[in-house]
């Protein structure tokens, strides 16, 4: 079973999206985010518009990356800022805009985005290509 790691600054938007989308969307995958910086709460519209498309993130919280465990892919989320060491098998970066202090149209727009990156990297984990 592969685990992965989604992570940006605060992981209260960008990374906790992921991190349910791939929740959802896979099976024997798994699943953590993290962020480099404390962060108090996830941005509420993230998790509004996650639960807009019936994704239940109740259970979100931002967290740091000292609290993940070994992981085998890490994702980073495009934050500009240079994420801890943290060894893994493979790294990656998506090159996300950070819709936070946008209208509820970006994070929408955000959203879909990373439902189409998550997608792409089940099929890649699921072939064996990461």
């Amino acid at each position: 079973m592969k685990s992965v790691a989604f992570v940006c600054v605060h992981n209260s938007c960008r990374s906790i999206m992921a991190e349910a989308w791939m929740r959802k969307l896979s099976s024997g995958v798994e699943v953590y985010s993290a962020g480099t910086e404390e962060y108090d709460r996830p941005k509420p519209l993230a998790i509004e518009v996650m639960e807009d498309v019936g994704i239940d993130m109740s259970y979100a919280k931002s967290k740091l990356v000292e609290e993940l465990p070994q992981i085998d892919i890490l994702v980073t989320m495009g934050c500009g800022v240079e994420c801890p060491y943290l060894p893994c098998e493979h790294r990656e970066d998506w090159g996300l805009d950070d819709p936070s202090g946008g209208p509820k149209a970006e994070f929408e727009k955000t959203r879909e985005l990373i439902k189409e990156k998550v997608i792409d990297l089940i099929e890649r984990i699921e072939k064996g290509e990461v």
